[in-house]
Protein backbone atom coordinates (compact mmCIF):
# COMPACT_ATOMS: atom_id res chain seq x y z
CA UNK A 1 0.00 0.00 0.00
CA UNK A 2 2.82 2.35 1.02
CA UNK A 3 4.60 1.42 -2.18
CA UNK A 4 1.31 2.69 -4.04
CA UNK A 5 1.20 6.10 -2.26
CA UNK A 6 4.30 6.95 -3.30
CA UNK A 7 4.55 5.80 -6.83
CA UNK A 8 1.24 7.80 -7.08
CA UNK A 9 2.95 10.90 -5.46
CA UNK A 10 5.86 10.49 -7.71
CA UNK A 11 3.28 10.65 -10.88
CA UNK A 12 1.28 13.64 -9.68
CA UNK A 13 4.46 15.57 -9.29
CA UNK A 14 6.26 14.08 -12.65
CA UNK A 15 2.83 14.95 -14.41
CA UNK A 16 3.25 18.78 -13.30
CA UNK A 17 6.27 18.74 -14.34
CA UNK A 18 5.62 17.27 -17.73
CA UNK A 19 2.46 19.68 -17.87
CA UNK A 20 5.10 22.61 -17.16
CA UNK A 21 7.54 21.84 -19.80
CA UNK A 22 4.97 20.43 -22.86
CA UNK A 23 3.81 24.19 -21.73
CA UNK A 24 7.36 25.95 -22.09
CA UNK A 25 7.90 24.14 -25.37
CA UNK A 26 8.31 26.65 -27.89
CA UNK A 27 6.55 26.39 -30.87
CA UNK A 28 8.22 26.15 -34.72
CA UNK A 29 12.07 26.17 -35.35
CA UNK A 30 14.24 23.17 -35.41
CA UNK A 31 12.43 21.33 -32.14
CA UNK A 32 12.05 17.53 -32.54
CA UNK A 33 8.27 16.42 -33.66
CA UNK A 34 6.17 16.62 -30.88
CA UNK A 35 5.69 13.33 -29.54
CA UNK A 36 2.05 11.98 -29.68
CA UNK A 37 -0.66 13.57 -27.67
CA UNK A 38 -1.58 10.45 -25.51
CA UNK A 39 -4.55 10.77 -23.23
CA UNK A 40 -5.09 7.62 -20.68
CA UNK A 41 -8.77 6.75 -19.04
CA UNK A 42 -9.44 5.02 -15.60
CA UNK A 43 -13.09 4.28 -15.05
CA UNK A 44 -14.71 5.04 -11.42
CA UNK A 45 -18.01 4.10 -12.33
CA UNK A 46 -20.02 3.38 -15.60
CA UNK A 47 -20.48 7.02 -16.41
CA UNK A 48 -17.34 8.35 -14.72
CA UNK A 49 -13.51 8.34 -15.99
CA UNK A 50 -11.00 10.50 -14.92
CA UNK A 51 -8.66 11.26 -18.22
CA UNK A 52 -4.93 11.56 -17.49
CA UNK A 53 -2.02 13.17 -19.59
CA UNK A 54 -1.58 16.69 -21.38
CA UNK A 55 -2.49 18.74 -18.09
CA UNK A 56 -4.40 18.43 -14.98
CA UNK A 57 -7.25 15.27 -14.58
CA UNK A 58 -9.99 15.83 -16.23
CA UNK A 59 -12.98 14.13 -15.04
CA UNK A 60 -15.81 13.20 -17.99
CA UNK A 61 -19.00 12.32 -16.30
CA UNK A 62 -21.93 10.80 -18.89
CA UNK A 63 -25.43 12.22 -18.57
CA UNK A 64 -28.40 10.93 -20.05
CA UNK A 65 -28.68 13.77 -22.42
CA UNK A 66 -25.07 15.37 -22.79
CA UNK A 67 -21.22 14.70 -20.87
CA UNK A 68 -20.06 17.42 -18.00
CA UNK A 69 -16.02 17.45 -18.23
CA UNK A 70 -14.47 19.01 -15.08
CA UNK A 71 -11.08 20.81 -16.58
CA UNK A 72 -10.04 20.93 -20.15
CA UNK A 73 -6.09 20.50 -19.91
CA UNK A 74 -2.97 22.27 -21.57
CA UNK A 75 -3.51 24.69 -24.66
CA UNK A 76 -3.59 22.42 -27.75
CA UNK A 77 -5.16 19.53 -25.36
CA UNK A 78 -8.59 20.32 -26.30
CA UNK A 79 -8.97 17.92 -29.21
CA UNK A 80 -6.96 14.59 -28.17
CA UNK A 81 -9.47 15.51 -25.30
CA UNK A 82 -12.56 15.24 -26.93
CA UNK A 83 -11.22 12.64 -29.33
CA UNK A 84 -10.83 10.58 -25.99
CA UNK A 85 -14.48 11.48 -25.19
CA UNK A 86 -15.48 10.23 -28.25
CA UNK A 87 -14.30 7.07 -27.42
CA UNK A 88 -16.19 6.64 -24.36
CA UNK A 89 -19.71 7.89 -25.47
CA UNK A 90 -21.60 9.27 -28.55
CA UNK A 91 -23.23 12.12 -26.49
CA UNK A 92 -22.41 15.82 -26.73
CA UNK A 93 -20.08 17.52 -24.55
CA UNK A 94 -22.42 20.23 -22.96
CA UNK A 95 -20.76 21.51 -20.05
CA UNK A 96 -17.33 22.07 -18.90
CA UNK A 97 -16.33 22.89 -15.16
CA UNK A 98 -13.06 24.46 -14.42
CA UNK A 99 -11.65 23.75 -10.91
CA UNK A 100 -9.69 26.80 -11.60
CA UNK A 101 -7.39 29.29 -13.77
CA UNK A 102 -4.31 27.55 -14.49
CA UNK A 103 -3.38 26.85 -18.21
CA UNK A 104 -3.15 23.19 -18.03
CA UNK A 105 -6.81 23.14 -16.06
CA UNK A 106 -8.85 25.40 -18.55
CA UNK A 107 -6.75 25.56 -21.72
CA UNK A 108 -8.43 22.96 -23.73
CA UNK A 109 -11.90 25.09 -23.42
CA UNK A 110 -11.71 27.28 -26.94
CA UNK A 111 -11.12 23.46 -29.13
CA UNK A 112 -14.78 22.48 -28.03
CA UNK A 113 -17.84 24.17 -29.25
CA UNK A 114 -19.19 27.51 -28.58
CA UNK A 115 -22.49 25.96 -27.47
CA UNK A 116 -21.23 24.05 -24.37
CA UNK A 117 -21.71 25.74 -21.07
CA UNK A 118 -18.85 26.71 -19.12
CA UNK A 119 -19.00 27.30 -14.92
CA UNK A 120 -16.34 28.32 -13.00
CA UNK A 121 -16.38 30.20 -9.76
CA UNK A 122 -16.46 33.82 -9.63
CA UNK A 123 -12.96 34.57 -8.87
CA UNK A 124 -11.50 31.89 -11.42
CA UNK A 125 -14.15 33.97 -14.10
CA UNK A 126 -12.01 37.01 -13.06
CA UNK A 127 -8.53 35.07 -13.08
CA UNK A 128 -9.52 33.63 -16.54
CA UNK A 129 -10.23 37.46 -17.77
CA UNK A 130 -7.32 38.91 -16.39
CA UNK A 131 -4.36 36.15 -17.00
CA UNK A 132 -1.85 36.59 -14.92
CA UNK A 133 1.56 34.65 -14.23
CA UNK A 134 1.41 31.51 -11.81
CA UNK A 135 3.84 32.23 -9.17
CA UNK A 136 6.89 30.06 -9.40
CA UNK A 137 6.85 29.76 -12.88
CA UNK A 138 8.62 31.90 -14.55
CA UNK A 139 6.96 31.91 -18.65
CA UNK A 140 3.80 33.99 -18.51
CA UNK A 141 0.75 31.61 -19.57
CA UNK A 142 -0.43 31.72 -23.22
CA UNK A 143 -3.84 33.88 -23.12
CA UNK A 144 -5.59 31.36 -25.31
CA UNK A 145 -8.75 33.35 -24.84
CA UNK A 146 -7.36 36.77 -26.09
CA UNK A 147 -6.20 34.44 -29.31
CA UNK A 148 -10.04 33.35 -29.45
CA UNK A 149 -11.56 36.01 -29.03
CA UNK A 150 -13.11 35.55 -25.69
CA UNK A 151 -14.35 31.56 -27.07
CA UNK A 152 -13.98 29.37 -23.88
CA UNK A 153 -14.51 32.40 -20.89
CA UNK A 154 -16.92 31.15 -18.29
CA UNK A 155 -20.76 31.57 -19.17
CA UNK A 156 -21.48 31.32 -15.88
CA UNK A 157 -20.85 31.90 -12.27
CA UNK A 158 -20.90 31.04 -8.57
CA UNK A 159 -20.43 31.77 -5.25
CA UNK A 160 -20.91 29.24 -2.53
CA UNK A 161 -22.09 26.64 -4.10
CA UNK A 162 -24.10 25.49 -7.62
CA UNK A 163 -26.27 22.25 -8.50
CA UNK A 164 -26.35 21.62 -11.88
CA UNK A 165 -29.04 18.97 -13.38
CA UNK A 166 -31.04 16.32 -10.65
CA UNK A 167 -31.05 13.18 -10.05
CA UNK A 168 -28.47 10.63 -11.19
CA UNK A 169 -27.19 13.64 -13.40
CA UNK A 170 -26.48 15.89 -10.07
CA UNK A 171 -23.30 17.84 -10.25
CA UNK A 172 -22.41 19.84 -6.72
CA UNK A 173 -20.01 22.97 -6.37
CA UNK A 174 -18.84 24.28 -3.67
CA UNK A 175 -16.55 26.86 -2.45
CA UNK A 176 -14.81 26.94 0.61
CA UNK A 177 -12.24 29.33 0.63
CA UNK A 178 -8.97 30.44 -0.97
CA UNK A 179 -5.90 27.65 -1.08
CA UNK A 180 -4.08 26.87 -4.58
CA UNK A 181 -5.78 29.85 -6.21
CA UNK A 182 -9.00 32.42 -5.04
CA UNK A 183 -11.20 30.00 -6.66
CA UNK A 184 -10.83 26.86 -6.46
CA UNK A 185 -14.15 24.97 -6.78
CA UNK A 186 -14.65 21.46 -5.16
CA UNK A 187 -17.11 19.75 -7.69
CA UNK A 188 -19.28 16.61 -6.13
CA UNK A 189 -20.86 13.90 -8.10
CA UNK A 190 -23.46 12.56 -5.33
CA UNK A 191 -24.49 9.18 -7.25
CA UNK A 192 -21.57 8.26 -7.68
CA UNK A 193 -19.55 9.42 -4.39
CA UNK A 194 -16.93 10.88 -6.36
CA UNK A 195 -15.06 14.69 -5.25
CA UNK A 196 -12.97 16.21 -8.02
CA UNK A 197 -10.56 18.66 -5.71
CA UNK A 198 -8.66 20.22 -8.48
CA UNK A 199 -4.91 21.46 -7.91
CA UNK A 200 -5.81 22.72 -4.05
CA UNK A 201 -5.13 19.27 -3.91
CA UNK A 202 -2.87 18.10 -6.21
CA UNK A 203 -1.24 15.31 -4.30
CA UNK A 204 0.61 14.69 -1.65
CA UNK A 205 3.24 17.15 -1.68
CA UNK A 206 3.69 20.47 -1.01
CA UNK A 207 1.17 22.91 -2.22
CA UNK A 208 1.68 25.49 -5.37
CA UNK A 209 0.52 28.65 -3.35
CA UNK A 210 -0.26 30.76 -6.55
CA UNK A 211 -0.30 34.13 -4.68
CA UNK A 212 -0.39 36.24 -7.92
CA UNK A 213 -3.61 34.50 -8.23
CA UNK A 214 -5.21 34.82 -4.71
CA UNK A 215 -3.28 31.56 -3.33
CA UNK A 216 -2.88 31.27 0.25
CA UNK A 217 -0.51 29.28 2.43
CA UNK A 218 -2.74 30.48 5.66
CA UNK A 219 -5.83 29.92 4.27
CA UNK A 220 -5.11 27.02 2.59
CA UNK A 221 -5.58 24.42 5.91
CA UNK A 222 -8.90 25.54 7.08
CA UNK A 223 -10.01 25.47 3.62
CA UNK A 224 -9.04 21.99 3.02
CA UNK A 225 -10.53 21.07 6.53
CA UNK A 226 -14.02 22.68 5.99
CA UNK A 227 -14.08 20.84 2.27
CA UNK A 228 -13.50 17.28 4.22
CA UNK A 229 -16.19 18.66 7.26
CA UNK A 230 -18.47 19.19 4.55
CA UNK A 231 -17.98 16.40 1.84
CA UNK A 232 -16.72 13.33 3.43
CA UNK A 233 -19.88 11.56 4.01
CA UNK A 234 -20.75 12.24 0.49
CA UNK A 235 -17.80 11.02 -0.89
CA UNK A 236 -15.72 8.00 -1.07
CA UNK A 237 -12.89 8.78 -3.73
CA UNK A 238 -10.99 12.01 -4.67
CA UNK A 239 -9.71 13.18 -7.86
CA UNK A 240 -6.66 14.99 -6.92
CA UNK A 241 -5.15 17.51 -9.79
CA UNK A 242 -2.61 15.33 -10.91
CA UNK A 243 -2.16 12.38 -8.60
CA UNK A 244 -3.75 8.93 -8.07
CA UNK A 245 -7.66 8.78 -6.99
CA UNK A 246 -7.43 9.22 -3.02
CA UNK A 247 -9.89 9.20 -0.17
CA UNK A 248 -11.66 11.29 2.12
CA UNK A 249 -9.14 10.57 4.87
CA UNK A 250 -6.12 11.62 2.70
CA UNK A 251 -8.01 14.71 2.29
CA UNK A 252 -8.06 15.16 6.30
CA UNK A 253 -4.63 14.22 6.40
CA UNK A 254 -3.42 16.69 3.62
CA UNK A 255 -5.26 19.32 5.71
CA UNK A 256 -3.56 18.77 8.75
CA UNK A 257 -0.02 18.49 6.39
CA UNK A 258 -0.68 22.05 5.23
CA UNK A 259 -2.09 23.05 9.01
CA UNK A 260 1.27 21.46 10.15
CA UNK A 261 3.45 23.25 7.69
CA UNK A 262 1.53 27.03 8.58
CA UNK A 263 2.48 26.26 11.96
CA UNK A 264 5.69 25.73 11.69
CA UNK A 265 6.95 28.51 9.49
CA UNK A 266 4.97 30.97 11.73
CA UNK A 267 6.98 30.03 14.59
CA UNK A 268 9.69 30.01 12.91
CA UNK A 269 8.48 33.76 12.08
CA UNK A 270 8.50 34.36 15.96
CA UNK A 271 12.07 33.01 16.37
CA UNK A 272 13.66 35.71 13.75
CA UNK A 273 14.60 33.11 11.29
CA UNK A 274 14.89 34.32 7.92
CA UNK A 275 12.71 32.45 4.71
CA UNK A 276 16.07 30.82 3.23
CA UNK A 277 16.89 29.32 6.93
CA UNK A 278 13.49 27.98 6.86
CA UNK A 279 13.57 26.50 3.37
CA UNK A 280 17.15 25.03 4.00
CA UNK A 281 16.22 23.08 7.40
CA UNK A 282 12.29 21.95 7.30
CA UNK A 283 11.87 18.42 6.48
CA UNK A 284 8.74 16.76 6.01
CA UNK A 285 7.59 15.18 9.24
CA UNK A 286 7.92 11.53 9.30
CA UNK A 287 4.08 10.76 9.92
CA UNK A 288 3.23 12.13 6.59
CA UNK A 289 4.26 8.71 4.77
CA UNK A 290 4.18 8.87 1.25
CA UNK A 291 4.63 12.95 0.72
CA UNK A 292 7.08 13.55 -1.94
CA UNK A 293 10.10 15.57 -1.37
CA UNK A 294 9.44 19.13 -1.57
CA UNK A 295 10.41 21.48 -4.83
CA UNK A 296 13.02 23.70 -3.63
CA UNK A 297 11.69 26.85 -5.20
CA UNK A 298 8.15 26.31 -4.60
CA UNK A 299 9.10 24.93 -0.92
CA UNK A 300 10.90 28.83 -0.33
CA UNK A 301 8.25 30.61 -2.44
CA UNK A 302 5.30 28.94 -0.05
CA UNK A 303 7.07 30.07 3.00
CA UNK A 304 8.08 33.54 1.73
CA UNK A 305 4.36 34.12 0.92
CA UNK A 306 3.35 32.89 4.78
CA UNK A 307 5.63 35.50 5.90
CA UNK A 308 4.03 38.17 3.68
CA UNK A 309 0.71 37.34 5.10
CA UNK A 310 1.61 36.63 8.70
CA UNK A 311 1.50 40.09 10.76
Amino acid sequence: MRRELVLGVLIGVGALSMAIAAYQQPPGGSAAPQAPRVIEVEKLKDNLFVLRGGGGNTAVFVQANGVTVVDSKNPGWGQPLIDKIRELTNKPVTTIINTHSHFDHVSGNVEFPATVDIVTHENTAANMRNVRPVAGIPQPPQNVFAESQGRGLPKRTFSDRMTLSSGNDRIDLYYFGRGHTSGDAWVLFPVARVLHAGDIFSGKNIPLLDTNNGGSGVAIPDTLAKAHTATAKQADQIITGHSAVMTPNDLLDYANFNRDFLNAVREAKKMGRTVDEVANSWRIPEKYVGYAAPQAARLRANIEGIYRETP
